[in-house]
Parts: C-alpha cells; structure tokens; sequence
C-alpha cells in the first residue's frame, strides 16, 4: 500500500484528487514540506518551561537551552519559571526569572498597576467554552486577553531560540529554516490544541500560510519516544530488586533520585545530549507486542498514556484512549493555600494576595523548595519563611500577631518558630501533598482494570513532579511489583527531549485512540419503528429523520496516521459560497442524535467553494478528515473538476 499520493510527486501541498487506492496511505511518507535545517521544541509547562533544538543533519544531538539568569535557592533547573510580566500599559516586559524578581523588586505602590501572570496554561484545560477571546487575570486582579499572553510567550521563546541558533552557526538564522514544536497534554481536548496554533501565528512563530512549519506534540508520547532510548545509566529502576549504579533502590527511595540529580548535575555543564541511534537497553528487553504506560505527572496535568511496541522499526501504537485530569503538583500549593486560610482567614489570604502581590509570590516560592524536600521518611519539620509584610500586614489587617493566629487556630502540625517561619511537622506536608497523590493513584488504579491495560511491562514516571519520594513510593505501594517503575534522571527535560525526536520524526507513534467520538447532524430516509416519531420531517413528499449522528469516528477507537474518513457534501443551491457544517462531539462510544445528552457541537467544518462553479448539474464536495495525528484536519476536493477546496476546521469560535 505504500504508493505515494499524487499530491507527493506533483510537489503540490494540497491533496489532488485521491483515488480509493489511495485513503488509506502509508504514512511513512507525510508531506514534508520544506526540509528543515533544525527542530525547536518548546516545552510550554504550566509551572516551568523550556526549549530544546536538534539539526537535521545531527540528529543524535539534543541541546537543551542555555543557562537562564536567576534561579530559586533549592530549585536547580534547566527550566524557567511559566511567569509573564507587562508593563501598566499593557507592552511585553519580561519572561521567566527575570519577570519574577523585576516583579518582586517594584515598590508595592508601582506593582500594583504592574500585570504579573503564572500558571496560567491550566485556564486552556479548565474553560469549558474556550474561545479566542477568553480572557485570564493577572497576579493585581487585572483581565488580558490569554491569546495575548500566549503568543508574548511563545514571541519570547523565538526571539531566544533564534539568537542561540544565529550564535551557534555564526549568522543571521533565518525563522524559515525551523520546524517548531509545541508540547501540549494528551488529555488536552481540540479547542486547546488550536488555541496553542492560534497563538503561534499571532507570535510569528509561524505563519498562517504554512501550517506545516508547527506540529503540536504530546507531552506524554514526547515522553515515550525518548524512554524508548534510555540507557541504563541514564534512569533509576524502582522496581528492580538488583543494585544499580551501587546503590540498592528498594531501600530508599530517595537516595536513587539524589544520586541520579548529582549525575545530571554533573552533566549540566554540557547541554547537549546525546540520543543513541539504537534503541536503548530497556528497549531492548521488550518484544513485538509488550506495553508500556507512560504517567506524565506535571504542574498542571495528570496525562496517562498506554502504547504498544511494534518491531522491528520501533513505531509505537496507541492502546487506550489518553486519559488523566487536572492532578499536576500546583494542586499541593492550592492546599497550602487552603491551609493559609484555615489560619490566617480567607478574608485576609484574599486581600494579602491582591495588596501584596509580590510579597505572595515570595511565599509561594518559599513553599515550593520546602515542597520539594518532602519525603516519605522524613522525620524533622519543614520551616516556611513568612515575607515580613505578611507578618506586617497581618498585624495590621487583624489587630493581632501572626503567632496569636497559630496559637489560635487548631491546626495541628503547624507551629510558629520564633525566627518568623511556619513550621510544618512532615505530616502536615504529606498531607498537603495526599489529595493530589489519591486522584493520581485512584486514576492508575482504574486505568489498570482496563482489559486493555492488563500485562504492563515498564510504567515510566515523567514530568517534574516525577521528582517527588512521596508520589514514587505511592505508585509502587499501587504497583505491588506488577510492573517495573523507571524513572528518567533528567526527568523533567525528558518531555522536552522527547518532542526534539517526534519533531524530526513524527511518523513514529502509527497508531493512536480517538479520545471522543465525532460526527455531524445529517438526514436519513424516515424508518417506521426504527425511528422516534418525534424526529420525523417530511419534506417535498418525503419523509425524512432529522438530527442523525452520521459519526465520523467512535471514542477509543484506534486510527492509522493517514488514514482518512470520507464523507460528501452538496452545496444547497448553486450559487453557495460557503459550506458550514456543525461538528459534534461525545464521550460516548455510540451516538444515534445528535440531540442525545451528552452530545454538543463542538466545532464547524467550512467549505469555501467559491470560484469551483462548474457546469455540472450536481456539484459533490468530496471531504477528507484526518483523526490519527495530534490535530485533526480536514481537506476536500470538488469532484466534478478535480479541484481542490479550502477546507478549514474550527473548534475555537462559538
């Protein structure tokens, strides 16, 4: 079957007129549009993020971005912070760590006029009707446009990736000569993805006309295509009784991570990475058929993703449908926050955080590297600083003192020290960190019931919040041993690494899971007793069945990459433009109406079919649909002069 379509050898980027032989092409094959000279990958985090490059022409390396200025006491991190500053009049100011301590080092009187934002990507995953023009909050209460705030964002990691690009080749580098690749979670629904594409244009990342510059990736398949070329020295195995690099990882679970942080430390000076050709040694060890999962466990997701080796070229197929939530290690500073307010009084936490919005910040910093120093058996308190104005504008907001509020308030485990620090007894930090391990947990759980899950090989732990003894001793008390538990050094590099490979490659992952189920609102021929009366139309004499879910693809349902769903369409009169067509979606494997609970619209399918006017008497838009890549597309062809059709679907518009 791996005949190249006519649109290949004509060097034609759009379709031309596909013969059936052809729908269901081998993808080895995609239009490459023009060759690229390097891939930039942007891991946009929502706590942290980062860029990585590979050149096509040494595609074994992969550098990661150079040192960024700044950086948290207790914090070491090839990242930087997801924190974006404008000026009172709205301009870019600042990204990362310089954002944060310009930010910080502002007179309270200035900054509140100041528009500071950090972790805001979560707003894509929670808004249910996003839209262009959803709006976020800044840190002073202030609304911006997220379109804004994302495309300042990416501008930003294209300014610094081309300027370490023309560094590095000793010239001018031009923005043409990039493939771009934007990770985003696999749990993410298409509004998000679009919006994603919709801030690289409106960044210059790159330009509408050439969709294929930018591929969006998923984070938890970036993951999987670069654990596929582990090295044994380059990972911790929990679940291995054998001692590895001396050290025996059943004894503690914290002492592998320690070890394996002095080991990328020591790395660190170089940035670059080198990606064996071969397959790594863990890979080596699986067989035609093995399974694996991958649980990406960032700042702000939860993203679990099941895959299926296929040998001998490695391609990976997809077995379950992406699932996962809103369980990422911000949920632990939203239950210090909560445990603030049980103390110090909402009504004050509320006011602090808009009077004193620096000054929060600061603490919450203060928090994170106490956060990353809890381990299951850890036995002396976490001391917390508390800014001076939080003491200061307690006092004055209360009439009291902050430790009057500590005595007072029956938290338990939670003491004031007199050097002016929270000091929390490791219970009380396990317990801030339990809601978001139980969610996690619970998910694996029942993702491992699935029949589809069963005989699991390796499950790799990634992301940031891999790092924490406390969420690797959870996974292994779920495990009980049933599969092994590796863990990537450099685990929080290793989505970012893993989208270098997919961009240079992104053919690899054959086989993936429809996470909805799609279609559109037709008529069919009126069926008595098959049909409810109520839906009945007749029309010119005819009896017709309104509101059918003519379905496109089913959720969970696996589909090739490449492979196309084809439907036609006729304009309603001769003289139409445009076609538009409602998409509607639904968790649901099976759908009979589109007027069934459950089901929504959930995006349009436009036809431009202006100038396509023919004489015949019956004009049939022939469309394609792709579903087995990272974005769904669309494409159609008008059947009567074999001419292409701007086709366009959007999800984003209401």
């Amino acid at each position: 079957m791996a005949n190249p379509s006519p649109a290949k050898s004509t060097g034609d980027p759009g379709i031309t007129p596909l013969s059936p032989s052809h729908t269901q092409n081998d993808t080895d094959q995609v239009p490459s549009g023009p060759s690229f000279v390097v891939v930039v990958a942007i891991d946009f985090g929502t706590t942290s993020s980062g860029y990585a490059y590979a050149f096509t022409k040494e595609p074994e390396c992969i550098h990661t971005m150079r040192r960024w200025e700044g950086g948290d006491p207790g914090v070491s991190n090839q990242k930087t912070p997801t924190t974006i500053l404008l000026t009172p009049d709205r301009k870019f100011h600042s990204f990362g760590y310089a954002a944060r301590d310009f930010y910080h080092d502002l007179d309270p009187s200035e900054s509140k006029h100041w528009l500071y934002l950090e972790k805001f990507k979560m707003k894509l995953h929670t808004t249910a009707n996003l839209s262009i023009d959803t709006d976020l909050h800044a840190a002073n209460g202030k609304r911006v446009k997220a379109l804004d705030i994302f495309a300042y964002a990416l501008a930003f990691f294209k300014e610094q990736a081309l300027k370490e690009l023309s560094d590095q080749t000793g010239g001018e580098f031009d923005n043409n000569d990039v493939r771009w690749v934007i990770t985003v979670p696999a749990i993410w629904k298409m509004p998000a993805k679009q919006f994603m594409r919709e801030a690289a244009y409106k960044s210059g990342l790159v330009p509408r006309e050439n969709p294929e510059q930018l591929i969006i990736a998923l984070e938890p398949e970036a993951a999987s295509i670069y654990c596929r070329k582990l090295r044994l020295h380059q990972m911790v195995d929990l679940g291995s009784q054998t001692t590895q690099n001396g050290f025996s990882p059943t004894e503690n679970v914290g002492s592998g991570m320690t070890q394996a942080k002095e080991h990328v430390r020591r790395n660190r000076q170089s940035r670059t990475f080198l990606v064996e050709n071969v397959i790594g040694e863990l890979w080596s060890e699986l067989e035609e058929g093995d399974r694996y999962v991958v649980v990406d466990c960032g700042g702000g997701t939860v993203d679990l993703t099941v895959h299926q080796i296929r040998l001998p070229e490695g391609h990976l197929k997809e077995l379950y449908k992406a699932s996962g939530g809103p369980y990422g290690s911000i949920g632990i500073d939203y239950e210090f926050e909560k445990l603030l307010c049980k103390i110090f009084g909402q009504d004050f936490v509320d006011q602090f955080k808009i009077k004193r919005p620096a000054a929060w910040v600061d603490l919450m910093i203060a928090f994170e590297s106490r956060k990353r120093a809890a381990a299951p058996d850890r036995t002396n308190p976490l001391n917390i600083n508390l800014p001076f104005s939080f003491i200061d504008y307690y006092k004055k907001f209360r009439g009291h003192s902050v430790e009057h509020a500590l005595r007072k308030s029956n938290v338990d485990f939670v003491k004031w020290s007199s050097q002016g620090m929270l000091r929390m007894n490791p219970d009380a930090m396990n317990a801030l960190f339990k809601p978001t391990i139980d969610h996690i947990i619970q998910h694996l759980t029942e993702l491992f019931e699935k029949p589809e899950v069963s005989d699991i090989k390796f499950l790799f732990l990634v992301g940031g919040f891999a790092e924490s003894p406390l969420l690797q001793q959870a996974v292994q008390n779920m495990l009980q041993g049933r599969s092994r538990i590796i863990i990537p050094h450099d685990v929080g590099l290793t989505i970012l690494k893993g989208a270098v490979l997919f961009g240079l490659d992104p053919s690899v992952i054959k086989v993936r899971r429809s996470p909805l189920t799609y279609g559109v609102g037709v008529l069919n021929r009126f069926v008595e007793g098959k049909h409810p009366p109520e839906k009945l139309l007749v029309k010119d004499g005819t009896r017709w069945c309104t509101d059918v879910f003519d379905t496109f693809i089913s959720a969970d349902q696996s589909v090739a990459l490449g492979e196309m769903v084809k439907r036609s369409y006729t304009p309603a009169k001769p003289s139409q433009q445009v076609i538009v067509i409602h998409v509607y979606c639904s968790e649901k494997e099976s759908v009979g109406f589109i007027s069934e609970p459950g089901v929504r619209k959930c995006g349009t399918l436009r036809l431009d079919v202006s100038g396509t006017e023919s004489t015949a008497p019956r004009r049939e838009i022939q469309t394609l649909m792709q579903f087995g890549d990272t974005e769904i597309r669309a494409m159609a062809v008008d059947v009567s002069t074999g001419r292409t059709v701007k086709a366009s679907i959007d999800f984003l518009s209401h």
